[in-house]
């Protein structure tokens, strides 16, 4: 049965049913959600407003003399003793009717655009606030009126709360209410902080450019207008390239709001900053503080939170050490320290343990007029230092390499077919990891770093606060991408001797507001590496500063102290020698970083240009006896531990050259034997099988050819493994049936005995000896009964070459062989390979040259070139 259709109508009557039901309850649940809302709102207004009244109930009272003149902060040492105080010393006050009106349209412009429109509290620019903070959190922008600055600047911390904002708006509201806007604009004109210790705007134009506010150009309001929003890093004399585009900015803005023309603006921005700038010599000397170039970083770091927190009268309890600062400061302000009157050093002196910054030489005769900071603002190559850093730590804490791994120093490029190599073009051949890095050969280096590869060494680097996210093989030798001051290379190989923990450095400990609040700063430590990878850089360290041949540290040894360090020195490119005309002996740059358990220290010397060259050993070994000299005096009364080696790190004599690494041998020479550290596990249990027991001299002779003395010869043959060693033979005598003693040692096989008697029987015994390996004994006996042995005559047809005679029998007739192209001589360290202009070596073309020893080569390194070593 077919089921029966329904109608259009019907259809339709059944539809409007529904939707009528449905919307019944649709408008019930708007209805109350509305009524909801709005009473959700009222709630906010109500307890928002009460909130608002409560906060602005506990703001402090104005104050005229606190709106007008700023408020000294103050420093402290670690010992809680005051060193500086900033504040209102170094100020030229000035009335509004005495500013010219450009300068107003451009601190408008920058800082307030609607000052003279609003009640004190922007709108405008407090919804935009809001929307912002909202999507970034709370604290994400701010919407402070000059009104409100004057005020948080005066009375106010500069913590971001709620309470903190609305005391802010209420005191905001009633300066608007008590003062005129031109009174209120005059305070903040005065008042705020320029830079360092200048504060108010007419003192920035004389501080910087010599001139009273009426003379300033277009292009010196602009830069002064722009400096408040971060006194420091837009400071011309310091950065004139980050002032620069902070005046260009303001010079927009006050196109923007119609106070000058674009044509007016682009004609300003063509005028270099640093051609407006007071020359040096003419520069005002500031009232100074003790310890200028210490608070210089400290006003950094207070800078880096927020820059106005310098005109709240805070108190800043800072990591100085005065004892360090004063030995710093003293050893650079010795103009005997120094070769030149000219060449410049900056020192950083970190806590070992806990990245704490105690003492900045900021360069020699440091002042008040906080300009270039050598210690904290340089940022240099940094040579040889980067080895440990990037090469041989990152292959010991990933491969857990041994420091007596063999590696071998020879002919090498970079992946790119580019060559390099070491400074005086010669090769050691197969050495140990120690021996590369206490002798800074590159070509090691090259090589350690191309099988650890470049991410691994980026991120090894990364945990020691370098941040490069491009780094380039040639960064191996110093000569890539990255750039150091000596705060940072300090505090990274502190990481070294504090167990492989890295400490960011820091200055600051604790900030205190007028009203009693803090900021606490504790760097959070970070594990960079492994215990044994920290302590096995360390020894192989220790013998920079050592004894050994080719160590490149030696000056800066400490007498009585465990220290470790490097040293480093960069090259300029082969266009720089020809741009500049350079010697080929010339440098930019020169380094030495060290430490002990107590202190690490960073010490770079070279000249305020990079053109003005180092062409003097005295120059290069600078560092290094800045180094010995503060290290030595800051050390003094005060217990320095020796490093200890943790348990993950064991000791093994090895032979050198074995791969994989082998014990040595009974039999192994001397020189081929090296006691070495190992990630416990991974020492060698296989020993070495290279060297045989040497078999004794043989045809051993003795004659009595003169009265009083007996010739003696032999032969002997010297094994195939022990070709390139140094053969030694050990003669002794005994008469009689008597005591052996030996009675020579020479590098010949013959020998000449005098002091015999007649009638007295002698055994002569000869031993040979390679390095600590010594042969079977050969003897022979002759009794001496009066008659002389004449020597067989050869026939003239007969004749050979005479042997020259030995006229140095008593010593150690050390011929030694073996060169291995070393030129061992005192020609202690190594120069730069070669890598300029090309793609490993994206920045100067710089690579490192250490040479450190006690005696400079007789050839200088040649100068680097993208076609020879």
């Amino acid at each position: 049965m077919s089921e029966k259709r329904r109608s259009r109508t019907e259809l339709r009557k059944i539809r409007e049913s529904q939707q009528k039901k449905q919307k019944k309850p649709m408008k019930k649940w708007l209805k109350w959600g509305l009524i909801t809302i709005l009473a959700l709102f009222l709630a906010g207004v109500v307890s928002g407003a009460g909130l608002f009244v409560y906060y602005a109930s506990s703001a402090p009272e104005l104050n005229e003399d606190l709106l007008k003149d700023p408020i000294s902060a103050e420093f402290y040492d670690m010992n809680g003793e005051l060193f500086a105080t900033f504040g209102a010393e170094n100020r030229k006050y000035v009335e509004y009717e005495d500013i010219p009106q450009q300068m107003i349209d451009a601190i408008l412009a920058t800082e307030d655009a609607r000052f003279f429109d609003h009640f004190g509290i922007d709108v405008f620019r407090l919804v935009k606030a809001v929307i912002a903070n909202v999507t970034g959190g709370f604290g994400a922008q701010g919407a402070s009126t000059i009104t409100q600055q004057v005020v948080k600047n005066s009375f106010l911390s500069n913590e971001k709360t709620l309470k903190r904002k609305a005391q802010e708006a209420w005191l905001a509201l009633q300066l608007e209410r008590l003062y005129s806007k031109e009174e209120i604009f005059e305070m903040y004109f005065n008042k705020v902080l320029i830079s360092g210790n200048v504060y108010g705007f007419a003192t920035g134009a004389e501080y910087f450019f010599g001139k009273d506010l009426d003379e300033l150009e277009l292009d010196e309001i602009a830069l002064l207008a722009g400096m408040p929003q971060s006194p420091n890093n837009y400071n011309p004399f310091k950065n004139p390239e980050q002032a620069q585009k902070r005046r260009d900015i303001v010079l927009n803005l006050m196109v923007q709001h119609g106070k000058i023309t674009e044509a007016e603006a682009e004609e300003a921005k063509k005028i270099d900053v640093t051609s407006r700038l007071l020359p040096e010599e003419q520069r005002k000397q500031l009232a100074g503080t003790k310890y200028d170039a210490f608070l210089d970083v400290v006003l950094n770091e207070i800078e880096e939170r927020d820059p106005s927190l310098l005109s709240e009268g805070i108190k800043v309890y800072t990591t100085l050490d005065p004892k360090a600062q004063t030995v710093v400061e003293n050893a650079l302000n010795n103009a005997n320290n120094f070769p030149t009157q000219t060449i410049q050093s900056g020192i950083a002196v970190v806590d070992t343990k806990t990245g704490a910054l105690r003492a900045v030489g900021g360069g020699r005769n440091y002042g008040s007029q906080r300009a270039y900071n050598f210690a904290d603002d340089s940022k240099r190559p940094p040579g040889s230092t980067m080895k440990p850093l990037i090469a041989y730590g990152p292959a010991i804490e990933y491969f857990k390499w041994s420091t007596g791994k063999t590696i071998v120093d020879e002919p090498h490029t970079y992946s790119d077919g580019k060559s390099l190599g070491n400074w005086d073009g010669k090769y050691f051949g197969p050495i140990t990891v120690r021996e590369a890095l206490y002798a800074s050969r590159n070509i090691p280096a090259v090589k350690t770093l191309q099988e650890v590869g470049l991410d691994r060494a980026r991120e090894f680097v990364s945990k020691l606060g370098i941040k490069n996210k491009e780094i380039y093989e040639s960064d191996a030798i110093g000569g890539g991408a990255i750039e150091l001051s000596p705060i940072q290379l300090a505090s990274a190989y502190a990481a070294f001797g504090n167990n492989g923990v890295y400490n960011k450095p820091h200055t600051i400990k604790e900030i205190v507001f007028r009203d009693g609040s803090k900021i606490t700063n504790k760097p959070e430590p970070v594990v960079a590496m492994n215990d044994y990878t920290a302590y096995m850089i360390t020894d192989m360290l220790r013998d920079v500063v050592g004894s050994k041949p080719n160590a490149t540290g030696t000056a800066a040894r400490v007498p009585g102290l465990d220290v470790a360090g490097k040293t480093g020195t960069t090259n300029y490119s082969a266009e720089e020698f020809r741009r500049y005309n350079l010697p080929n002996t010339a440098v930019p740059d020169s380094w030495f970083v060290g430490y002990t358990t107590n202190y690490s220290i960073a010490i770079w010397s070279g000249y305020e240009k990079r053109k003005d060259p180092i062409t003097t050993w005295d120059e290069r070994r600078l560092p290094q006896v800045l180094f010995s000299k503060i290290m030595g005096q800051i050390s003094q009364g005060k217990e320095t531990k020796r490093f200890v080696k943790p348990n993950s790190v064991v000791e093994a004599t090895i032979e050198v050259g074995t791969e994989p690494l082998k014990l040595a041998s009974k039999n192994t020479p001397a020189d081929k034997r090296r006691t070495e550290l190992f990630v416990r596990g991974t020492e060698p249990k296989e020993v070495s099988d290279k060297y045989k027991e040497l078999e004794a001299p043989f045809n051993l002779k003795a004659v009595n050819t003169a009265p009083g003395m007996v010739d003696l010869t032999w032969d002997f043959n010297v094994p195939e493994e022990y070709k390139d060693s140094d053969v030694q033979f050990e003669v002794s005598m005994k008469s009689d049936g008597g005591q052996a003693k030996v009675v020579t040692t020479t590098a010949n096989k013959q020998a000449t005995i005098t002091g015999i008697e007649d009638g007295k029987t002698y055994t002569f015994t000869v031993v040979a000896i390679v390095g600590e390996t010594r042969s079977k004994p050969a003897s022979v006996s002759i009794t001496i009964g009066g008659e002389i042995e004449e020597p067989d005559v050869q026939k003239p047809d007969e004749t050979e070459e005479p042997t020259p005679p030995n006229n140095n029998s008593g010593n150690q007739g050390n011929q030694n062989g073996q060169n291995n192209g070393n030129n061992n001589g005192n020609n202690n360290g190594n120069n730069n390979g070669n890598n300029n202009g090309n793609n490993q070596n994206p920045g100067t073309g710089n690579e490192n040259s250490d040479n450190n020893g006690s005696n400079p080569p007789t050839e200088p390194a040649p100068p680097t070139t993208s076609e020879s070593s």
